[in-house]
């Protein structure tokens, strides 16, 4: 199954479904379901959390996660269940059944998006003081809290930029322990999604829809900028602009992180790989002092110190 051609329109996550419990847009149709779950009819996809099916282009998913399940660990188990085995396919219809999902587990959206963001948070925390191994594939928290954990430690006194924040989780730790932040992101409803979340955790965040390659602000605008699992989202001709306006922007320190794969994931929206020579190259070309390290993914730690 995948995306049918055309434009579509844009992902409006605070949009109210058309009865509680339920997501519809022009491609996907997503309704929670409480109880024992409906016999699987025939071309129904059945997973441990998903009932799934297609009608002409629309994309029908029945889900059995309660409110207090529904955190960032939701992408982990819609790309293990229906994406990795070839089920589903597309980046696009990835974003919008996960939005579906977190939309349609309670009675409104804005209700449905606080529960999330106060599940995910909660279990970064989880994640980062729980001793032992880390939690199975699917944990996607559990990966990226050691990520955040290493951010913190290489950030400089001062403000914090975040360029392409996604959900925001970062930036919302980051404000909550008493730092000026500000998260920005290409996409205004993304931007939208967390301010209104930011409100409603009341978190002082300041949040601005900015594209990563011509930031809106002026040079040394920030003390730190943070770009934090972003390069490998855009492609190789505009990586080099990214990361100089970055630097730009950056006061004290510019702190890159990126995923170290063989092939871009085309599920989490990848379209190229970086490696940890491509991080050294930019380091070097920024004419700055730089460390490139692997931990968790590829570091590059530029020292602007304007």
């Amino acid at each position: 199954m995948t995306t049918p051609p055309g434009e579509l329109d844009v992902i409006d996550a605070l949009r109210p479904g058309p009865e509680a419990g339920v997501y519809r847009d022009e491609l996907v149709s997503v309704r929670a379901w409480h109880g024992p779950r409906p016999r699987r009819h025939l071309g129904t996809i059945r997973t441990r959390h998903f009932d799934v099916h297609r009608e002409g282009h629309q994309v029908h998913l029945i889900h059995c996660l309660r409110t207090d399940q529904i955190d960032d660990d939701l992408s982990g188990l819609l790309a293990e269940e229906l994406f990795q085995p070839g089920w589903l396919r597309g980046p696009d219809l990835f974003e919008r059944l996960f939005t579906g999902v977190v939309v349609s587990s309670a009675p409104d959206p804005e209700q449905a998006w606080a529960a999330f963001y106060r599940n995910t948070l909660r279990r970064v925390e989880q994640a980062l003081h729980r001793p032992g191994p880390a939690a199975p594939a699917h944990g996607t928290v559990a990966e990226y809290a050691p990520v955040y954990r290493y951010v913190e430690q290489q950030l400089a006194p001062g403000s914090v930029l975040e360029v392409g924040c996604c959900f925001g989780f970062l930036s919302l730790r980051l404000a909550s322990a008493g730092r000026d932040v500000t998260a920005s992101d290409l996409s205004a409803g993304t931007v939208t999604l967390l301010s209104a979340a930011a409100a409603r955790l009341e978190v002082p965040l300041a949040t601005r829809a900015a594209d990563a390659t011509r930031l809106p602000w002026t040079d040394g605008a920030a003390d730190n900028v943070l770009l934090i699992h972003l390069l490998e989202h855009i492609e190789p001709s505009l990586g080099d602009r990214a990361v100089a306006e970055a630097i730009r922007v950056a006061r004290r320190r510019v702190v890159i992180a990126v995923p170290l794969e063989d092939e871009p994931d085309e599920t989490w929206g990848h379209v190229r790989t970086v490696s940890l020579d491509d991080l050294a190259a930019w380091g070097a070309a920024s004419g700055h002092p730089h460390r490139v390290v692997d931990h968790h993914g590829g570091w590059l730690v530029v020292d602007t110190d304007r």
